[in-house]
């Protein structure tokens, strides 16, 4: 599959993907774990059927170190026991973030309370940077049909 747009070629595009990868390096450089934030992208990717994030936050969760039972089990976080309280939270949170159109209400009080349990305020930051970022990601890729699997971990860092 050829992308509609070749965003490398287009200034505007270029541009703008310099500010929103350095915006990631902010975020892969905060104290919420990286396991964490590879979680929340893998989740929020699945949801927004982003096909090449999809790809990518699996490869990179398992360079560093994630287990496949867990990147497995991600899509099905609820029903799985491999999942610490605050990844849980942290994964409800990306849920309810990512399918705002779907809740009237948006994120419940009770998800942010739960993920406030776990969860720091500069972490809090973090992890509400992280689901925003993937989810512009994801949208991107997705209107642009960005091709899924040639991608190889280290290739954007």
């Amino acid at each position: 599959m050829e992308p509609r747009l070749n965003l490398h070629a287009s200034p505007v595009a270029a541009k703008f993907a310099k500010h929103i990868v350095a915006a990631g390096r902010v975020l892969a450089d905060s104290t919420l774990p990286l396991a964490t934030q590879e979680l929340v992208k893998l989740r929020a990717s699945q949801i927004n059927g982003c096909g090449f994030c999809t790809d990518m936050h699996t490869k990179d969760a398992a360079h560093a170190g994630e287990s496949s039972v867990r990147l497995n089990l991600v899509a099905a976080w609820r029903e799985a026991t491999v999942f610490t309280d605050a990844e849980r939270a942290a994964l409800e949170l990306t849920e309810q973030g990512t399918r705002i159109a779907d809740a009237a209400g948006g994120v419940t009080d009770e998800a942010w309370e739960n993920a406030a349990k776990h969860y720091d305020e500069e972490q809090l930051a973090a992890l509400v940077c992280t689901i925003a970022l993937i989810n512009a990601f994801n949208r991107g890729n997705v209107i642009v049909q960005q091709p899924a699997g040639d991608y190889q971990p280290g290739q954007f860092a």
